[in-house]
This record gives C-alpha cells, sequence and structure tokens, in this order.
C-alpha cells in the first residue's frame, strides 16, 4: 500500500504476483532459447538449493512443532534464501569465480516462481511460518474493502496489552 502501511489488499497483492509473472515468463524463455547452452545439472542445483536451505527445515520444524510456533531462525534462513539480493550476490560471485552463464537464470526464475505463482513472499516473524489466515487482517481488509465502496465501516481495533513498567515482571524486550 505505502511505506506507513505496509501491506496490501487483495488487488494489490494480485498486482504484486502479476510483476513477478512476468520476471518469471522473461527468465523461463530466455532459459528455453538458450535450453542448449544451460548445464541443466547447475540449473537444477541452484533452483533446488534455496528451498533445501530456505525452506525445507523450517517446514520441517513447522510440522513436528504441535502449536506451529518454530524459532524465528527457520524465518531468517527462508528470508535470507529468499532473497533478492542474497541470489544476486550469489549470481555475482558465481559470475566472478566461475565464469557468466545460462545456468544462473534458475535464481531468478526460483524466486519468481515463488511469489508470482504461489504467493510467497518473505515471511514476518508474526505470523505463522506456513501461511494461515489471521483473523484481524481479514477484519482490516473487510473494513477497507467497505469503505473503498464508500460505506462507513469501523475498523475494529483491539487495545494493545499493557506494556509493564521498568523494572517489573515481564519487562524487557522478548526474543
Amino acid at each position: 500500500m505505502d511505506q506507513a502501511n505496509p501491506f496490501e489488499t487483495r488487488t494489490t497483492f494480485r498486482l504484486h504476483r502479476a510483476e513477478y509473472l512476468v520476471g518469471l515468463a522473461v527468465c523461463a524463455g530466455l532459459m528455453i532459447a538458450h535450453a542448449g547452452e544451460i548445464r541443466w545439472p547447475v540449473a537444477l542445483a541452484l533452483f533446488a538449493y534455496i528451498d533445501l536451505i530456505g525452506y525445507i527445515p523450517g517446514a520441517i520444524a513447522y510440522r513436528r512443532s504441535g502449536d506451529g510456533r518454530i524459532p524465528k531462525v527457520y524465518y531468517v534462513l527462508y528470508n535470507t534464501m529468499h532473497s533478492l539480493i542474497t541470489q544476486g550476490a550469489v549470481a555475482a560471485l558465481w559470475c566472478w569465480l566461475v565464469g557468466p552463464e545460462w545456468a544462473l537464470l534458475a535464481l531468478p526464475l526460483h524466486l519468481c516462481a515463488d511469489r508470482g505463482l504461489f504467493g510467497n513472499f518473505l515471511k514476518p516473524f508474526a505470523l505463522r511460518f506456513e501461511p494461515e489466515a489471521e483473523p484481524g487482517y481479514r477484519r482490516l481488509t473487510d473494513g477497507l474493502r467497505g469503505r473503498a465502496a464508500g460505506r462507513r465501516v469501523p475498523v475494529p481495533v483491539t487495545a494493545p496489552a499493557p506494556v509493564p513498567a521498568a523494572g517489573q515482571a515481564g519487562s524487557g524486550p522478548k526474543g
């Protein structure tokens, strides 16, 4: 939406995904056009390593946890491995050490497929590792849709939990 309200409505989420679908189409088109020049074992390894490090460990931990809560390290691994910055650095390092090659298109292909096809973006700590609808978000977006349609719709707001004064039990940062 904007930098002060970093959430998306259904429409802006679809538009955001559409941008990645264009990137996916470009990457796939280039890979098809240069299929004979691609070292396919390298391309498959580059495509797979993102999830082998960044998704699968967190998915296993999530499924094994009884309540869906897992350590933040799994979110950090996911977000690091699914970052265009990280994969851009990997591609730059590869080009420097090995040389540029078409197999490197597997990196943006993976990220564009995750975001464009599946709607998987970076994972915030406050949400579950696997997508699950949050009731508060649903209330907020329903209220915003009502306002966009010209209706006066109150957006329910829950008061934040009281913060203990300094020195009282429970004060201080939580991990």
